[in-house]
């Protein structure tokens, strides 16, 4: 099932996209869902997908640890993707039930070497994760 594209919106480093472009992306996203409690995704597991978060809230913790907790419009798992051999930073667990639109790692290369309009927006939300400002 492709992601509907209006809450694509919301990703912030997706703002540089016009209209027909988060369309695009949106049919090439499958949407997934977790029931609260469940995990999305586990520390140190190999990433092979970048989520973005339609509808609920996760918390994102490192070692046990909670750090941050992301809405609609938050994503998560680019490091991965972007390092192949790192493995996940963090366990992403639903707190309420979720709606994700997902995108493989092949689809998520291809669609940052298509876009460099989205790299800086990007490079901006992991240096600011990074330097500790919003936690992961």
């Amino acid at each position: 099932m492709a992601v509907d594209h209006a809450a694509l919106r919301k990703v912030r480093f997706l703002e540089p996209l016009s209209d027909r472009e988060i369309r695009k992306l949106a049919g090439s996203m499958t949407e997934r869902t977790a029931a609260a409690g469940n995990e999305v995704v586990e520390q140190k597991e190999q990433a092979l997908a970048f989520f973005a978060i339609l509808d609920g809230t996760a918390i994102v913790s490192v070692d046990g640890r909670e750090v941050r907790r992301l809405q609609a419009g938050d994503h998560f798992g680019e490091i991965g993707l972007i390092v192949p051999s790192a493995r996940r930073t963090a366990t992403v667990r639903a707190a309420t039930d979720v709606r994700l639109g997902a995108m493989s790692s092949w689809n998520f290369k291809a669609f940052v070497a298509e876009h460099p309009e989205v790299t800086w927006p990007l490079l901006v939300t992991l240096a600011t994760r990074v330097a500790g400002e919003s936690g992961e």
